[in-house]
Parts: structure tokens; C-alpha cells; sequence
């Protein structure tokens, strides 16, 4: 998704996916740490936080607890305007 812009994922219907996901210290299972990502996705399904956080109870070694996400529209068909405009400062 990287040679994609931001305008074009926004214009396909995509979101900023915020989510903070807590999990437990490998070594000290009492202690709750937090980690934070972020990343384009699709509302309401979410593939791209749900694929993160199968890489990270795949690879992580810190167990997950919890993850709370949000979700934001940046941009809604229908507010998308291309102007074209030319500025002369004397």
C-alpha cells in the first residue's frame, strides 16, 4: 500500500484506524504495557488491524489483552472538490 497516496486510499473509502493495544509484560505477566498503531483500513471490518494483530500473536512474545480502536473517516464521497486555481502576488 506504500505507492498508494493517502488521497487515493481516502477516495477508496478508507479511514485512519487508531488502535491501542495492551499487553502483557513476556516476563511479568501482572504488568500491562500499551502499544500504539496506526494505519489506513476499511470500516467496519477492519483487514489491516486484524492482520496486524494476527502477526502479533504470531511473533510478540507479549501476550495481547486488550485492544481498543477507533475509527476515521478523513474523507466522504461527495466531499472530494478538485480545484484549479492560479494566485498573482505582485
Amino acid at each position: 500500500m506504500s505507492d498508494v497516496s493517502e488521497t487515493e486510499l481516502m477516495l477508496k473509502g478508507y479511514g485512519l484506524t487508531t488502535a491501542q493495544l495492551f499487553y502483557r509484560m513476556p516476563d511479568y505477566q501482572n504488568v500491562l504495557n500499551t502499544f500504539v498503531w496506526q494505519e489506513y483500513d476499511l470500516a467496519p471490518d477492519h483487514p489491516k488491524l486484524f492482520e496486524f494483530i494476527e502477526f502479533w500473536q504470531d511473533s510478540i512474545e507479549g501476550p495481547l489483552h486488550s485492544v481498543q480502536y477507533t475509527h476515521r473517516k478523513m474523507l466522504a464521497s461527495g466531499e472530494w472538490q478538485q480545484l484549479v486555481g492560479e494566485f498573482t502576488l505582485h
